[in-house]
C-alpha cells in the first residue's frame, strides 16, 4: 500500500485530452499523460482493499493493488512483470478498455475511483523506455504445432501463451496487417497503431510466426489445417454487423460502421482507396444510428473528415448520469457514457426508432425516425412502442449503421470446417473452449459473441491453457516448466 492516507489527501486526477481544436485536424491519440510524480500520486490513492473488488471486476484478474504499490515505489520493472503475469498486452487494455476494475473500485461509491487504466498505460510505456519490455523466447521447443486463425486480442493473447509453452505457433491473419479490429476497427486517434506493430515485433523475436492475406479455408484447407497441426484455435472474431431492413437501405450513402472505421485505418496507415471506393464525411451531414463505443468512433472519424454535421441516435432511453437505485456499486453503472469524440461537436438523441430512409436519384438524402416508449410488460419483459404522432425527418448525406454485431461469419471457413453453433450462432464450445472437432478451440467473440477487448484476451488465455493440456496429454511432449498446466 503506496500511502495509507492517499485516498483521503489526494484527489482522482485524470491526464485528460489534448485540446479539442489541436485533436480533430489530426488522428494522433487523444488522450494526454500525466508527468511522473502526479501518476506516483494516482497509485498511491490504492487503497490496498480486504476485498479487492477491482481484481474481481477485471476478467483477466488484474493483481491492481500489487501493481499500484510498486508504481508508487517507482519500481517498473516489478510493476510490468505483475501486471503481465494476468494480461499479455497492458498496453492496449490501457488504452482502448472501458475500466471495468474503476467501476468496482471502494473509491467508486463517492465518484473517485482509483486511475486503474490511465496508470496501468504508464506503467507499460515507461517500462518499455526503461528497456524493461524485450524478447524472451522460449528455451525448449516442444515440436507441436499450432495454428490460430485469427490475430486480433483473442487470437494473439492465445500465440502468446502456447508459444511461452514452447510450441511452434503460426497466427493467420486474412487482412494485409496483423491486429484484427485493434488495427482496422479501433481509430488511430484512441490507439496508435504502432503500439501493436511494437508488441507483434517483440512476438516474431520470440518465434510466432504470422502469415498475413491469407484466407484460411480457401488458400489452406480443413484437410491441410487438420494434418499439419496438433491443435487448431479460432478466433476470427464476430464480423456479421446487425443490419436495418428498412425501406431504402440499400441506398447509396448507407454503410455499415465497420467498413468506414477500417476504411479510415486503411487511409491513415498510407493505403491509397480508388476514389470511387472512398465512404467520405466531408462536407456531408452525417447521421450514425447506434449509441454505442463503435458509433462513437464513427463520430470522432466523421468530424475529422471534416463533416457539416454529425447526429447520433440511439434507440434505447437515455441512461441517467448516476446510478439507479436498482444498479448498485460495484457492478457496471448503466450511466450516461460521454467519449472524447462527443465532446467534439454532436448531436445525441434517444428513443428514436429508423422507420424508413430516403433518397432521391439512389442516394440518400433523409431518415425517418419515430420515438418509442420502453415499458415492461405483465412478464417483466421490456417493450418498445412507438409515440403517436412523433414522427420526423432528419437530414443526412451519409449514414452508418453502428448497431453492433450478431455473430461469427459462417460461410466459409467456419461452415467448411463443419463445427457447431450455439442458439445465439456463435461457435459452440465447452468450458475447455474446444469445439464440437476435438482439436479446434475457439477464442474471443467468434464463441463469446461481440464484447471487450479485455474479454477476448482472457479468452485466449483460457483455449491456450486447454490446448497445451490437449496436446501434451495426446501426444508425447517432453515436461517443460513453461507448461501452461502447471
Amino acid at each position: 500500500m503506496g500511502d495509507p492516507k492517499g485516498f483521503m489527501t489526494i484527489k482522482r486526477k485524470e491526464s485528460g485530452y489534448r485540446a479539442k481544436n489541436e485533436r480533430i485536424y489530426d488522428y494522433g491519440e487523444v488522450e494526454q499523460t500525466l508527468n511522473e510524480e502526479d501518476r506516483k500520486l494516482q497509485a498511491s490513492r490504492c487503497m490496498d482493499c480486504g476485498v479487492p473488488f477491482c481484481h474481481w471486476a477485471c476478467p483477466v484478474g488484474s493483481k491492481i493493488p500489487d501493481w499500484q504499490d510498486s508504481l508508487f515505489r517507482a519500481n517498473f520493472k516489478e510493476a510490468y512483470e505483475i501486471l503481465h503475469s494476468t494480461n499479455s498486452f497492458p498496453e492496449f487494455t490501457g488504452r482502448v478498455c472501458p475500466a471495468l476494475c474503476e467501476k468496482s473500485c471502494v473509491l467508486a461509491i463517492h465518484e473517485e475511483a482509483v486511475t486503474i487504466r490511465e496508470n496501468e498505460c504508464a506503467i507499460v510505456e515507461k517500462a518499455f523506455e526503461a528497456g524493461v519490455i524485450k524478447p524472451t523466447p522460449p528455451r525448449f521447443r516442444t515440436g507441436k504445432k499450432v495454428a490460430v486463425i485469427g490475430s486480433g486480442p483473442g487470437g494473439l493473447s492465445a500465440a502468446d501463451l502456447l508459444n511461452r509453452a514452447g510450441h511452434s505457433v503460426t497466427v493467420f491473419e486474412k487482412n494485409d496487417a496483423i491486429g484484427g479490429l485493434l488495427r482496422y476497427g479501433i481509430p488511430d486517434f484512441k490507439l496508435n497503431k504502432g503500439v501493436i506493430d511494437r508488441r507483434i515485433g517483440i512476438f516474431m523475436e520470440e518465434g510466432i510466426e504470422f502469415k498475413t492475406n491469407v484466407n484460411v479455408g480457401v488458400d489452406i484447407t480443413k484437410e491441410e489445417l487438420l494434418g499439419n497441426y496438433d491443435a487448431i484455435i479460432l478466433a476470427i472474431g464476430a464480423e456479421q454487423p446487425r443490419g436495418l431492413e428498412v425501406e431504402g437501405h440499400e441506398l447509396d450513402g448507407v454503410h455499415y460502421a465497420i467498413d468506414f472505421l477500417m476504411q479510415q485505418n486503411k487511409v491513415v496507415a498510407g493505403q491509397d482507396i480508388p476514389k470511387d471506393e472512398r465512404i467520405s464525411a466531408k462536407d456531408k451531414k452525417v447521421l450514425v444510428i447506434g449509441g454505442g463505443d463503435t458509433g462513437s468512433d464513427c463520430v470522432g472519424t466523421s468530424i475529422r473528415q471534416k463533416a457539416q454535421s454529425v447526429i447520433q441516435i440511439e434507440i434505447l432511453p437515455k441512461p441517467p448520469v448516476k446510478r439507479d437505485d436498482n444498479n448498485p456499486w460495484p457492478y457496471w453503472p448503466n450511466t450516461l457514457r460521454t467519449s472524447s469524440s462527443h465532446k467534439e461537436g454532436c448531436e445525441r438523441r434517444w428513443s428514436l426508432a429508423t422507420k424508413r430512409i430516403i433518397g432521391e436519384e439512389g442516394k440518400v438524402k433523409q431518415a425517418e425516425v419515430v420515438t418509442v416508449e420502453w415499458n415492461k410488460d405483465e412478464n417483466g419483459n421490456w417493450q418498445m412502442n412507438e409515440v403517436p404522432g412523433s414522427t420526423e425527418i432528419i437530414d443526412a448525406d451519409l449514414i452508418l449503421l453502428s448497431m453492433g454485431f450478431t455473430q461469427p461469419v459462417h460461410v466459409g471457413l467456419l461452415d467448411g470446417l463443419g463445427v457447431e453453433y450455439d442458439n445465439r450462432g456463435n461457435v459452440k464450445t465447452n468450458d475447455k473452449k474446444q469445439t464440437s472437432i476435438e482439436k479446434i478451440f475457439a477464442a474471443g467473440d467468434v464463441e463469446r459473441g461481440a464484447s471487450l477487448v479485455v474479454h477476448a484476451i482472457e479468452s485466449g488465455r483460457i483455449a491456450a491453457a486447454n490446448v497445451d493440456v490437449f496436446i501434451r496429454s495426446h501426444k508425447k511432449v517432453e515436461d517443460l516448466s513453461l507448461s501452461l498446466a502447471h
